[in-house]
């Protein structure tokens, strides 16, 4: 099976998983990517700051991004 790591940055702050995640194939890790994203995004939104932007990536074996779920608050003044 595939392995796979998921990393979070916002602002400055990046961290990535230091231990791989088996996944059957690419739709189950979207899915566990999906829910794992989902049931952080309450406490994410609430600490967000002005043009500012959140994402968690989820990469391959080789540390090269699959996927990106992307939060941003933008200013338009």
């Amino acid at each position: 099976m595939p392995l796979y790591f998921f990393r979070i940055r916002n602002g400055r702050y990046s961290g990535c998983a230091d231990q791989a995640t088996e996944f059957a194939d690419r739709n189950a890790a979207w899915r566990e990517m999906t829910s794992v994203c989902a049931d952080m995004a309450a406490g994410i939104a609430r600490k967000l700051h002005e043009n500012s932007e959140w994402h968690m990536e989820l990469l391959d074996e080789t540390k090269e991004p699959v996927f990106r779920i992307r939060i941003v608050a933008e200013t338009f003044e």
